[in-house]
């Protein structure tokens, strides 16, 4: 959610803003309605105010035995209570319209993000790790999986297209995936683990910018309330509402949770495979600090993530998006790609991104600085995958896939898989 405040005072800067994200000037449309507003409040107030003088003077002119004067205001009283409904109605409506206009407009993005419409504009930042030397033409995933128990056609068979069923040694690996990531962030990171709702009210998915602009994206339940897409939403949302304590922050926080997505901007890609499914687990991390203290945790929580891909020995790189492909609640953002023998590519497995005070305007979420007794402050929050597990069981098994259908397990996940090295093939 943007400032009005801040776009009366610089509308050119915010429509400069938002040229570089490739949107339309606002700040003109956006300023014409807060100017309605902000007149209409004056109105308002005047009426409530007269009418307020007016209804005391009724009284004084009856005590002084005046009777036409008391029915001049009577007059007056009734025509301004006839009047205020409707200037009440006329401001609630503009009011609204301000707020929509305001809460479908993208953030504005940090000043060192990279200019581009798409992720060809992208920019490569850091690269760990060599891809792995085959000795035979390594497959994807989708080829070699249904063998190990990754199970797409019971998954459609229960549940329709972008569902898998996961079974026995694969299903564990898994399960693997997702505890060692949390330990991890856990115990390394210094995040808190939490076990959040899974479903959300609209306060909740509004305040993480999901609602209005994609409500398609998700899927809503019939008392109203939200499968989250993510845990960001849960996490980042446990805040909103509040005025923290400086010494409070930072608040780190982590859950391994499912998430479900529509897809619905996603047609045709990815239908093979386990990549992009309607039913997914993904750690998540999520930061709460203060605004001075968001760009060293923007770094901060991507090393995190980053740690997670080099204990598995997984080859990545780093990509700074571009203007035209960040989030839309995204100041900056930073992709992690994971190297997939099998595609011969890069694919995204983690997104870490700072969103600035766009997200706690919209929660009113803010926090006291140390030594204020009244003045308060957004707080800035981040969020980031610290894996998405679907994906890392992905490039687990592409990247270590062998010559005849089996899977190696990665030495870090050994602990827990109860002595299970490898997944051998079934069929």
């Amino acid at each position: 959610m943007h400032d009005i405040r801040l776009i009366r005072d610089d509308p050119e800067g915010f429509d400069v803003g938002l040229a570089r994200r490739g949107a339309e000037p606002q700040a003109k449309a956006l300023l014409a309605l807060d100017e309605e507003r902000r007149a209409l409040t004056t109105k308002l107030q005047e009426a409530q105010s007269r009418r307020n003088e007016a209804s005391k003077a009724i009284g004084k002119a009856m005590g002084q035995g005046n009777a036409d004067e008391a029915e001049k205001l009577k007059a007056e009283v009734a025509e301004l209570k006839q009047a205020m409904p409707e200037l009440e109605k006329r401001l609630e409506k503009v009011s609204d319209e301000l707020d929509h206009a305001l809460a479908v407009i993208p953030n504005i993005p940090a000043a060192d993000v990279p200019e581009g419409e798409d992720e060809d504009a992208n920019v490569e930042v850091a690269r760990w790790g060599t891809p792995r030397g085959f000795d035979f033409e390594p497959k994807e995933h989708a080829d070699i999986a249904p063998a190990l128990g990754m199970e797409f056609e019971t998954g459609a068979k229960l549940s329709g297209a972008r569902f898998t069923f996961l079974r026995g040694p694969m299903a564990r690996l898994h399960r693997a995936l997702g505890q060692f990531m949390l330990d991890r962030q856990v115990g390394e990171n210094g995040y808190t683990e939490c076990n959040p709702p899974v479903l959300v009210r609209d306060e909740a998915m509004y305040g993480t910018d999901k609602l209005p602009k994609f409500a398609e994206d998700s899927f809503r339940t019939t008392d109203d309330r939200w499968l989250i897409p993510t845990a960001e939403v849960s996490l980042t949302a446990s805040v909103m509402g509040d005025i923290l304590d400086a010494d409070a922050l930072p608040i780190r926080l982590t859950a391994l949770t499912q998430c479900f997505r529509s897809e619905a901007g996603a047609a045709g890609r990815d239908t093979r495979g386990f990549i992009r499914q309607h039913q997914f687990e993904k750690c998540e991390l999520v930061s709460i600090v203060k605004p001075e203290d968001s760009e060293a945790e923007h770094e901060r929580m991507t090393k995190c993530a980053q740690g997670v891909l080099e204990a598995l020995g997984l080859p990545y790189r780093t990509m700074l998006l571009c203007t035209g492909d960040m989030g839309f609640g995204a100041k900056k953002t930073y992709d992690l790609e994971v190297w997939l023998p099998g595609q011969g590519a890069f694919r995204e497995i983690s997104s870490c991104s700072n969103t600035g005070d766009f997200q706690a305007r919209r929660m009113k979420t803010r926090y006291r600085p140390e030594g204020e007794t009244k003045k308060t402050e957004f707080v800035h929050t981040l969020n980031g995958s610290g894996l998405a597990v679907g994906r890392t069981l992905v490039a687990v098994i592409e990247n270590y896939q062998e010559a005849d259908g089996s899977v190696t397990v990665p030495e870090a996940l050994h602990p827990y898989m109860a002595g299970t090295t490898r997944l051998e093939p079934t069929t």
